[in-house]
């Protein structure tokens, strides 16, 4: 699948390891804040504004935007996912109507904003269109369904649908804690 797609120059970023294939068509705005771990792809369309630390066997799908300027982070585990459509938003306004509102706009006039790092924790994955909103971790091996959107902290194992994303069913753990151990996890 991957071997005819232009690849990003991944030179420009903060560290990356092995096995790494990221599309030519990603748009990652501050590639000096952006660190990579090994055996991860990152499909067409990805838009970044943000610092954001991945780990090993991570995938994102087309279509995903990680926003937040140079004050956000995105932090993924260990065999992660964010599947076509995702928003993760690490920097966001208030709408307080304490300033403006806008990317181009100079801090002391901004509206009030809410920030926090998204974190992925090993095994956590998210379906397609999900949303998840600034300080949000996503607990090991938490899943939310599609067209979700995340508010709160995930707990571990469990498996979230909703707006807002509500736990539904927890999910078994020990066959991918098995699998993952033979890759030295």
């Amino acid at each position: 699948m991957y071997t005819n797609m232009k690849k990003y120059d991944t030179s420009l970023l903060r560290s990356c390891g092995d096995d790494v294939v990221i599309s030519d068509l990603v748009s990652i705005v501050r590639p000096e804040l952006v660190k990579i771990g090994s055996h991860v792809a990152i499909d067409p369309w990805l838009h970044c504004t943000t610092a954001v630390e991945i780990a090993n066997h991570v995938h994102i799908s087309s279509h995903v935007g990680i926003i937040g300027g140079k004050g956000g982070l995105l932090k993924m585990g260990n065999f992660t996912n964010i599947s076509v459509g995702g928003r993760i938003i690490c920097v966001s306004d208030r709408f307080n109507g304490d300033g403006l509102i806008g990317a181009v706009i100079p801090d002391e006039f901004l509206d009030s904003r809410k920030s926090g790092p998204v974190v992925f924790e090993s095994f956590a994955n998210i379906g397609a269109n999900v949303t998840i909103f600034p300080g949000v971790t996503l607990g090991e091996g938490s899943v939310v369904g599609a067209c979700s959107m995340v508010t709160e902290d995930t707990e571990p194992w469990t498996i979230y649908v909703g707006c807002p994303a509500r736990p539904i069913k927890v999910r078994p753990k020990e066959k991918m804690l098995k699998y993952a151990s033979k890759f030295g996890f």
